[in-house]
């Protein structure tokens, strides 16, 4: 992944967009936001990412389509039975409630994915390092697991397949395999957060009041974002105090229109998902009328 416009920007101002964005994706479940949160951080995701983004992506699809459709099973509330399985109904209540709840899963692990590309282990201690030393350390280890985990997975599974240990085409060889690869990944986790809590411990790390040079500033268009997104997500809030973003699935399907003041909510929700991605845009096409004049 590389840089981009909004990466640029000051630590604190892609901070609160992704406090704002996944906290958004967390606390809203109306269909309506919740596709357009999915649509804006896979926006986003791909063009930080380009076309290898396009193999995450289609890693989420199945799982979404795996979660939406095991919910019915185990919570039969709805009016709407589809049909039954081992006499228990499966509803369309349910399904839908299901593809909700799969849908804010697959947003939080996109706009995570952007965070992790955007928001560095730099950039995260140098706002919080001189407050909270140990629990910034700590936040930096946790959100570098996940990548760092597929990656090494992937490293393992290439070198178990070099000396011949590779998933076979019995399932019983393929759970042999990926428990051998999990077991692999715990030591090299644990081993990793030992090493690290050490190095960080002798270089006196969380012993004193910790002072660094700061290489960022907010300057004057970092505070004009900062602004619009302020009033985009004040926005967002306010017409979902009004009831804008109310779904309920379960017992009685129940979903508040996007309609009239309320469409006004869901446009700001839109626009401040749309920074990050339109600013890229706008700087790729800069630098492309640049060469262009060359």
């Amino acid at each position: 992944m590389t840089s981009d416009a909004f990466s640029n920007r000051h630590p604190a101002v892609n901070f609160l967009f992704f406090l704002g964005a996944i906290g958004f994706a967390v606390l809203i479940q109306h269909p309506a936001y919740l596709i357009a949160g999915a649509l804006g951080a896979a926006a986003y995701y791909l063009l930080l990412s380009g076309r290898k983004g396009w193999k995450r992506i289609g890693m989420l699809v199945p799982m979404f389509l795996l979660l939406t459709a095991v919910n019915p099973l185990f919570n039969t509330y709805g009016e709407r039975v589809l049909f039954h399985v081992f006499g228990r109904p499966y509803t369309l209540e349910a399904l839908l409630y299901g593809g909700a709840i799969a849908g804010v899963f697959v947003v939080m692990m996109l706009w995570f994915g952007c965070y992790n590309a955007v928001m560095t282990s730099d950039k995260f201690t140098s706002l919080f390092g001189n407050l909270i030393p140990a629990l910034s350390l700590l936040l930096v280890m946790v959100l570098r697991m996940i990548p760092g985990f597929i990656r090494k997975a992937g490293q393992i599974t290439l070198a178990r397949r070099a000396i011949g240990l590779g998933a076979g085409e019995k399932n019983r060889d393929k759970i042999r395999h990926g428990m051998g690869v999990l077991s692999a990944l715990t030591d090299w986790a644990l081993e990793g957060s030992v090493v690290t809590g050490d190095s960080m411990r002798a270089r006196g790390y969380g012993s004193g009041r910790r002072t660094s040079f700061q290489i960022y500033t907010m300057k004057r268009g970092d505070w004009c974002l900062l602004a619009v997104l302020m009033f985009l997500a004040a926005a967002v809030i306010a017409v979902s105090a009004m009831g804008a973003t109310a779904a309920e699935f379960t017992p009685v399907l129940s979903i508040a229109p996007v309609s009239g003041i309320y469409a006004l909510g869901f446009a700001a929700y839109c626009a401040y998902l749309l920074i990050p991605s339109v600013l890229h845009l706008k700087e790729e096409l800069q630098w492309r009328r640049s060469r262009s004049k060359i």
